[in-house]
């Protein structure tokens, strides 16, 4: 049995969004800014594709900006509160600890140039406290950037409670809604966001596409210079394509959403409840506050890129974490921060079903988790150790 269950990394290119995309590969292959036919052409599918994917967040189309992915639109849009805060003499930024990485390593960098940041807890269950960010504002502070699905362990945040306490105080409040715009309802206005960031091929779009929502009113700063495409804020020839497949895969994801949630979250409880039954195991992050697809699990005395390998091998394509993070050997640093000690983080494993998962596939993958866990264990001296007493159990 083949089994892909990364859908966290990447999806598959819906055949929708493949039939949107492929005329502008071949026929209609105009340059939107030129002004004969098949130039304007390619004017009017990106004009199209701005409408429709504002009509799924709630938005407007003069409020959406095509960029490459998530990670430019982080970092485009907490850049640009950074300097429009910096001109009115606000250098203080609030945030979380288990950020994706476009986002930490951009307030790094903001941290360099004189910025003070102020990172919340997630807590063990993986979610900000309202009332310990509403404590941390300032006079000063010109932005709160607060992720609205966490793409390691699944946890949803209150971004709608954050954002009206940001909306209150008059200062900017931006999530990175990669892994939650097409899996969960998604409003801007409802969620009171005044910046949101979303990648294509997190909701079966292609890859190399992506945008950034900017509520009226917002003045967003260009981020490549070279051009006048998206109003002046984005130069380069747009990517029609990956456009007109971004915003066909997203109305399909959104109008498939509530069938899908229903199916996943089913399937999800069923895969935490097998795997729970795996000794000295624990769930990452809230059994219930997470995506309708996500399943994170830390195993004791094993290491995790053993198991993805061995799993690999009985046909199940998973992960320890993020994509952006796996060529690393240390451990996620979202684990950490919700208090898994070393050992045991170094023991993950997401899973992450597909719209097309079945309760064979999951059984499936308990069956070989299972089977996995305790043949790693068998040779491990951690285990040994743990096992023989001369160390003590964590989980």
């Amino acid at each position: 049995m083949k089994i892909y269950a990364d859908n966290a990394a990447t999806t598959k290119l819906s055949k929708k969004a493949l039939e949107a995309m492929l005329p502008f590969l071949t026929e209609n292959y105009g340059n939107p800014s030129s002004l004969y036919t098949s130039g304007q052409l390619a004017r009017e599918a990106v004009e199209k594709a701005r409408e429709t994917v504002a009509r799924c967040i709630g938005a407007s189309p003069r409020e959406i900006y095509f960029t490459s992915g998530g990670s430019e639109a982080d970092n485009q849009a907490i850049l640009s509160a950074a300097e429009l805060g910096k001109k009115a003499g606000k250098t203080h930024i609030v945030s979380d600890t288990i950020e994706h990485h476009a986002v930490l390593h951009t307030l790094k960098k903001l941290e360099k140039q004189g910025f003070e940041v102020t990172y919340l807890p997630a807590h063990e269950n993986g979610i900000v406290r309202v009332e310990e960010l509403e404590a941390a504002l300032r006079d000063d502070t010109c932005l709160v950037t607060i992720m609205y699905a966490n793409n390691e362990i699944g946890t949803l945040q209150p971004v709608r409670e954050i954002g009206a306490v940001c909306r209150s105080r008059g200062i900017l409040f931006h999530t990175d809604a990669v892994q939650a715009v097409g899996h969960v309802p998604v409003d801007v206005n409802l969620d009171n966001v005044d910046m949101l960031s979303a990648s294509a091929h997190k909701f079966h779009g292609p890859k190399g596409v992506g945008f950034l929502y900017v509520r009226k009113g917002v003045k967003l700063l260009s981020f490549i210079e070279g051009g006048a495409q998206e109003r002046g804020k984005r130069a380069g020839t747009e990517n029609v394509a990956g456009i007109c497949g971004t915003a066909v895969a997203l109305e399909e994801a959104v109008e498939n959403m509530p069938a899908n949630a229903l199916k996943l979250t089913a399937l999800r409880d069923r895969l935490i409840k097998g795997l729970a039954e795996i000794p000295h195991s624990a769930l990452n992050g809230d059994p219930l506050k997470r995506l309708p697809s996500n399943v994170s699990f830390c195993f004791e005395g094993i290491e995790g890129e053993s198991l993805l390998l061995l799993l690999d091998d009985r046909g199940i394509e998973a992960s320890s974490g993020s994509a952006c993070t796996s060529g690393s050997l240390d451990p996620s640093h979202v684990l950490l921060a919700i208090g898994r000690v070393h050992d045991v983080a170094h023991g993950s494993l997401r899973l992450t079903l597909g719209d097309d998962a079945t309760e064979e596939q999951v059984d499936y993958i308990i069956k070989q988790t299972g089977e996995v866990v305790s043949y790693l264990r068998s040779f491990s001296p951690v285990w040994r150790n743990l096992v023989s007493g001369k160390a003590e159990f964590i989980l």
